[in-house]
């Protein structure tokens, strides 16, 4: 019996200990949003695996109020790749929380939780920091704001040793 609650109480209290989802950041002007991004850097994921480079998110402020998101890379084999999605607001206290959408039925959590109060550069997590992406306005980064960003997300509790930098043209 008493390996049983071991066993059982384990996962339970593994559960307890994880850490609090990141903070985002106060407001996010939609507007002043909108636009193009570089990825300056991010998180290895399934769905970017195919990327060499050159990419970059773009969001389109639509009529009814939701935001079309264009991602573009350049492939491994030379190539485009083009992804188009959706995102919508998931907190309107704050603009910082959306979802976003590319297939249905499938979605996933999109917090800004570092933001430059001119709109120079973001940084895009999840509430479980399984996804990353550090995003500027222009293809590259100051390697003082980049240090300074690394220890921003740091402090939020995302591991810094997973990022790859991505090239840009």
């Amino acid at each position: 019996m008493r390996w049983f609650l071991i066993l059982f109480l384990l996962p339970v209290s593994t559960m307890c200990l994880q850490a609090a989802p990141p903070r985002v950041v106060e407001r996010v002007d939609l507007k002043r949003y909108i636009g193009t991004w570089y990825e300056i850097a991010r998180y290895p994921n399934f769905f970017q695996k195919g990327c060499a480079g050159g990419t970059t998110a773009t969001y389109e402020l639509r009529p009814d109020g939701k935001i079309t998101v264009i991602n573009r890379c350049r492939e491994k084999d030379g190539g485009a790749s083009e992804a188009r999605g959706k995102a919508w607001v998931a907190d309107p206290t704050t603009n910082a929380k959306l979802k976003v959408q590319f297939f249905w039925p499938f979605r996933g959590a999109y917090w800004v939780i570092e933001l430059d109060p001119d709109y120079r550069w973001a940084v895009v997590g999840h509430p479980d920091r399984k996804y990353l992406w550090i995003l500027s306005r222009t293809p590259e980064l100051e390697p003082a704001v980049y240090d300074d960003i690394l220890r921003r997300i740091a402090a939020q509790g995302y591991d810094l040793k997973p990022i790859i930098k991505t090239p840009q043209p």
